[in-house]
């Protein structure tokens, strides 16, 4: 069976330098908090080019504290959109925030900018553009609206690993952006972590005092806050892969390249993408009107596909009935015909070859 994706596969492909600075966090004796994060932590924002790196203990904590750390909470909006993963809403509501959704670009699947301003309240404190797939969103036309309208933007960048915008890296144009380290992301940890980046000195020290109790000095609170904390392990873990990222996102854009070159003239609407940008592929999306068909055939012939996403957060049971009754149509529309196709670096040619011939064979 070809996986859609397989995070045991990047462990296989580093496993020496893996177990070896697993042992040396082992040995270390300090397994929160210590040297590791703090490297990791500066590795990470001279990558992305940011003055501030904040190891937390999830994408969604990433998040959560960040819009805290910028002065949201209780009795203010934040606009984002409802096709992403449940947790871009979720953190919101975790900030005492009110997630507004609007609706997305039908080619892009991110933010349509020009729904932002529909959805412009006099309670609206921030923007959440979400960089999804791998590509980003069009934080020009974000921007645009932000400054006229005194809003932060926080970028939700848990897709978007090593993406870039006209040579900036996602994540180090937004007021804040946010990481999520889940095991099948770009870089991902082997369990749990996130990261918020930030050249705000403000929301970074905040950032820092909300992620372990407010604490500025140890059992002393200045703040009240949360635990939310990377731990040593993962942070070992993620600095061995931060130094591979930019290689595996060039295998991914070449897997993609691949792709695209297969199926052009099958019946499945191609990713496009940005040309201000470089995508990177964290996950291949194709469009069909017969995607249940599609995913059901890929199986029988060995090829794993998943979903991106196939509820959009404001029809879930949790939410439906109260974010709102804007349309979404183009969210919707998506949610029935998306289908992320194998995607990741260690994915083999010929496997890349099977999947083609595989949607060849449906449609032939």
């Amino acid at each position: 069976m070809i996986l859609c994706a397989n995070p045991r596969a990047q462990y296989d492909a580093h496993a020496e330098e893996i177990d070896a600075a697993m042992a040396r966090v082992l040995r270390g004796g300090r397994y929160i908090l210590g040297e590791e994060v703090a490297s990791f932590e500066k590795e990470f924002a001279a990558t992305l080019g940011v003055a501030h790196a904040i190891g937390v203990g999830s994408g969604t904590d990433a998040l959560h504290l960040a819009l805290r750390a910028a002065g949201i909470g209780a009795g203010d909006e934040v606009i984002t959109v409802s096709h992403t993963a449940v947790a871009t809403v979720a953190a919101v509501e975790m900030a005492g925030a009110t997630p507004v959704l609007v609706d997305i670009d039908p080619i892009l699947y991110t933010i349509d900018p020009a729904r932002i301003a529909e959805a412009i309240t006099e309670r609206t404190r921030a923007i959440i553009p979400v960089h999804l797939y791998g590509g980003a969103a069009d934080l020009d036309a974000v921007f645009d609206i932000a400054r006229r309208r005194s809003l932060k933007v926080i970028e939700d960048c848990a897709q978007s690993h090593g993406a870039t915008i006209r040579g900036r890296r996602t994540g180090a144009i937004g007021d804040a952006g946010t990481f999520s380290f889940y095991p099948t992301k770009n870089l991902g940890a082997i369990g749990d972590g996130g990261m918020i980046v930030t050249a705000d000195d403000g929301i970074a020290a905040a950032a820092r005092l909300l992620r372990q109790y407010g604490w500025e000095e140890r059992y002393v609170s200045r703040i009240a806050g949360w635990n939310s904390r990377l731990d040593e392990l993962q942070a070992a873990v993620l600095r061995v892969k931060l130094r591979h990222l930019d290689h595996d996102n060039r295998r991914r854009r070449g897997i993609a390249a691949a792709y695209t070159d297969g199926l052009r003239g099958t019946a499945l609407t191609l990713p496009a993408t940005r040309p201000d940008s470089e995508h990177a592929f964290h996950l291949y999306v194709v469009r069909s009107l017969q995607r249940d068909r599609l995913a059901g055939f890929l199986h029988e012939r060995g090829v794993g596909t998943l979903v991106h996403y196939p509820v959009p957060v404001h029809l879930q049971p949790a939410y439906s009935g109260r974010l709102g009754s804007r349309p979404l149509p183009e969210t919707e529309r998506a949610a029935r015909e998306v289908l992320s196709l194998p995607m990741y670096p260690e994915l083999r040619d010929d496997e890349v070859q099977q999947v083609i011939k595989a949607i060849h064979d449906l449609e032939g």
